[in-house]
């Protein structure tokens, strides 16, 4: 057993990388001594890499975490957030792998500190496709699609497409944005190991398998599907129906890393700008630790820190501990829970649970907080009043049938519309651009092109 366990997670561990060549998708092997490092970075480096130095990834620190457009310079956004997730992460990953090192189950040549370096990546790309004004933007992208207002501009498209377009994900924005549009531009683009694409899907399904239409979460346009296939194949993740796949295990610790810092990260920016009183976030994570210091600290800023260090620490063990005693049924795509988290001890679980709840309550329906949110509707849906009508023209009707208005619109698309691009494609490389929006940048556009104070 234990040398078929190896075996899987040689596997599972894959580093071959895939391109695109004339919509064929090939293998292309990428060593760290090609890359001019003379053999110093591993390949779950250069994948660390390659996120770090997108563009992708740089807009992160624009992009909403929790308060849209917030004037706190101290609150998360989603680059500091994907930077943190990546650090608890990467403990997650290191501890594992010590375990499965200690339990035989590490394949030859592979250390745990792989483990970690997967599951960071995994981390660190795990919000790069979300759009600006985080879930809210991706309501905004949904509504307008969905108004039947907009069903003239969809009559043609089949019904896998429009699920597409009518369901912005950022999960599968996330992936497109990996396998297709940074770096080599339609030609598998950023050819990140096979592993890390693998630990990063959390929802290895269609816009229209079944799991999908039951709560709109998926990883896979259309536009992706043969990519992911390939790289389902080269790690030997169970196929579960036609358009769906059993998770690669390491995604359940790229999850939990992100529950835990977001259930934890938001109340303390919340106590930072004053919406949460630093009592309510002792009385979460006060259960973590006698340690007299911790109450005898009068700064507010230090005590949520090492608060919030403690209780990373313990939800760290925790949720390891949980992975390894479920590690055949992870290896089998038969884990028997929704989570990770839903399996630890009731302490931590009560801790975060409390802490989601008092986030929704408190937080997330603070007054500023939805306010800026409404805004986001009518944001979005200027831009794609200017955008979709100018490119349903131009793919129905040729570029001699544009009004003015029309090519202006089509200047200020960053993706250029091919004559060969189909409806579909033409608009997903909408989705793109505007999901690509910071929030400052999709606001001030919207702004600009409304004509209000052009005078």
């Amino acid at each position: 057993m234990t040398q078929h366990q190896q075996q899987q997670w040689t596997a599972l561990l894959s580093t071959q990388r895939f391109k695109v060549v004339q919509g064929e998708i090939k293998p292309t092997r990428t060593p760290a001594t090609d890359e001019g490092s003379a053999g110093l970075r591993s390949d779950f480096h250069i994948d660390h890499d390659r996120v770090v130095f997108s563009s992708a990834f740089r807009r992160l620190g624009r992009k909403t975490q929790v308060h849209p457009l917030a004037q706190n310079d101290h609150t998360h956004n989603r680059l500091t957030h994907s930077v943190e997730v990546a650090s608890v992460g990467r403990s997650l990953g290191n501890r594992v792998g010590v375990m499965m090192q200690h339990a035989g189950v590490m394949p030859a040549g592979y250390s745990p500190f792989d483990i970690g370096a997967v599951v960071q990546v995994a981390c660190l790309a795990h919000d790069i496709g979300n759009p600006p004004f985080g879930h809210t933007g991706e309501d905004a992208l949904r509504d307008w699609f969905r108004d039947a207002r907009n069903a003239h501009f969809l009559h043609t498209l089949d019904a896998a497409q429009l699920r597409d377009v009518q369901t912005y994900e950022g999960n599968a924005h996330g992936l497109r944005m990996l396998a297709t549009l940074e770096m080599y531009n339609h030609e598998g683009g950023m050819r990140l190991t096979a592993a890390a694409l693998g630990a990063l899907i959390k929802y290895p399904w269609t816009s229209d398998a079944p799991k999908a239409l039951v709560r709109d979460k998926f990883n896979i346009y259309r536009t992706e599907l043969a990519y992911f296939e390939r790289i389902a194949t080269e790690l030997q993740l169970p196929r579960k129906g036609e358009l769906e796949w059993s998770r690669h295990p390491l995604s359940y610790l790229m999850e939990a890393a992100d529950d835990i810092c977001y259930a934890i990260l938001d109340l303390e920016d919340a106590v930072e700008i004053g919406i949460l009183d630093v009592h309510e976030f002792e009385g979460l994570f006060a259960r973590f630790t006698e340690y007299e210091k911790v109450w005898n600290l009068h700064d507010v800023k230090q005590k949520c820190a090492t608060l919030r260090g403690i209780a990373i620490g313990r939800c760290v063990a925790e949720v390891a501990q949980k992975f390894m005693l479920h590690h055949n049924a992870l290896l089998a795509g038969e884990f028997p829970a929704k989570d990770l988290i839903n399996l630890t001890d009731a302490e931590v679980q009560e801790a975060l649970i409390q802490a989601k709840e008092l986030a929704s309550n408190k937080v997330y329906r603070h007054r500023t907080k939805l306010v800026t949110e409404l805004a986001s509707y009518p944001c979005i849906a200027a831009i794609l009043d200017v955008l979709i009508p100018a490119v349903h023209a131009l793919v129905t009707r040729g570029a001699e049938q544009l009004t003015p208005r029309q090519h202006l619109a089509m200047g200020l698309l960053e993706q250029h519309i091919k004559p060969e691009d189909s409806l579909y494609q033409a608009y997903m490389k909408v989705l793109d651009f505007v999901g690509g929006m910071t929030d400052n940048y999709a606001a001030n556009l919207a702004r600009e092109i409304s004509g209000v104070g052009i005078l």
